[in-house]
């Protein structure tokens, strides 16, 4: 695992915090966390596509929730 491309994902995670699932690395990932979905990719490519079907059931549920809620998607 490179520090370099955790800390990379943790970036990009908080400059997309609003898009889609984004939100919950930010809040809910460690750096250990981070390492054991990433594996050993070697670019931050790699990482966010390791992290794409997490991110798309998070949207997907915090669609819902807006949807149960009564808000606005």
């Amino acid at each position: 695992m490179s520090q370099e491309i955790v800390d990379a994902v943790r970036r990009y995670a908080e400059q997309h915090y609003n898009d889609g699932g984004w939100d919950v690395v930010v809040e809910c990932y460690d750096d250990a966390d981070i390492a054991e979905v990433i594996g050993n990719v070697r670019s931050l490519d790699a990482a966010v596509k390791r992290f794409a079907p997490l991110i798309d059931i998070w949207s997907e549920r915090q669609a819902d929730a807006r949807i149960s809620s009564g808000e606005e998607v």
